[in-house]
């Protein structure tokens, strides 16, 4: 029986999902949403604290301030909490609103950017606050997830020998890119341990990560306006670039099957499951993907038909309203 004393102390690294008896899909889905902090970014986040206080560079009264869209600020608002910093996350509008309400309960402040930078759109303009904030105000420390070492290392450590030791035969990996903490260090082990696996990134169209042109993005997670400085494009095999509409039919599919996951996990969902439909006609490999986090975050966003509907056109996966049936009534209700 695991008996823990703190939130970051636990974190299933073992459940996977067939996605073939779920939506016809040949991959194996590894859940990384099983922790306090329901997502896979409790790794990073608890490797760049635990860091910084080796490292002399957390110190009481200090404030951790992060730059994130919604998973990394609230594992490191939960880490703050638990051990008594306090917390900044600078997110913009795509932050989803239960993700600040969680954020904001383990005690956590949430500033909103709304103006994005000219250039590098709105993760450009969070970023810039930041690093106008710690150069005023020596009490703040931004970890930065999108330069510090710790956040591949983490799943280089943990995520990719993981995968590993459970599909001994694994042929292709699929990772989502956001800030690569997660590509990275799982391109890196497979790298240097087991190079006959092919590791595949998964993108949002309008991402620049991997030089596309940017345009409009609503889902958070997934994505960057700003090309990732961890990325090394040499580690990677292939990339694969997910409409948005695609992310939300991916997880109603999903969802119509009784697994709700997040707009994420349906973005690498919706990748992995075009590219081996390009390759159908061989032998079928054997396919692993990360699935970063669950759908309760999304209840406002792609699991909204209103939402969708104001921001999409038309999109598959809806099901069928049922008529109410005429003259019909429950008994007390008329």
């Amino acid at each position: 029986m695991p008996v823990i004393q703190a939130p970051h102390e636990i974190n299933v690294e073992d459940l996977y999902v067939d996605l073939a008896a779920v939506c016809d899909i040949p991959v194996f889905l590894k859940c990384e949403s099983f922790n306090f902090a329901g997502s896979v970014k409790l790794k990073a986040a608890r490797e760049m604290v635990l860091a910084a206080e080796r490292d002399g560079v957390l110190t009481p009264g200090s404030v951790i301030v992060e730059s994130s869209s919604g998973n990394l600020g609230i594992a490191l608002s939960m880490i703050a909490a638990s051990r008594g910093y306090g917390f900044l996350c600078v997110t913009d509008s795509r932050c989803n609103p239960a993700s600040r309400r969680q954020m904001q309960s383990f005690g956590a402040q949430v500033l909103t950017i709304s103006r994005p930078d000219r250039t590098r759109g709105l993760l450009g303009a969070r970023m810039d606050y930041v690093q106008r904030l710690v150069a005023y105000d020596p009490r703040y420390v931004w970890l930065n997830q999108y330069t510090n070492p710790h956040n591949w290392s983490a799943h280089y450590r943990t995520t990719a020998p993981a995968i590993a030791a459970q599909f001994p035969g694994l042929d292709v990996l699929f990772v989502g890119a956001g800030t690569t903490g997660t590509l990275m260090g799982c391109a890196r082990w497979f790298w240097e341990h087991r190079r006959s696996v092919t590791v595949v990134a998964v993108d949002s169209v309008g991402s620049v990560t991997f030089g596309g042109p940017p345009a409009r993005r609503l889902i958070p997670g997934l994505g960057a306006g700003v090309r990732p400085p961890l990325l090394d494009t040499e580690l990677v095999d292939d990339v694969v670039l997910v409409e948005e509409r695609e992310t939300i039919e991916t997880c109603r599919t999903m969802a119509r099957r009784g697994f709700l996951f997040g707009g994420s996990t349906g973005t690498v969902v919706g990748g992995a499951r075009r590219w081996l439909a390009a390759r159908a006609g061989g032998d079928r490999p054997t396919a692993v993907a990360i699935a970063p986090d669950q759908g309760d975050r999304y209840l406002d966003s792609v699991y909204d038909p209103e939402w969708v509907a104001e921001h999409y056109d038309a999109v598959a996966g809806e099901p069928p309203v049922p008529p109410v049936p005429a003259g019909r009534l429950v008994a007390g209700v008329g």
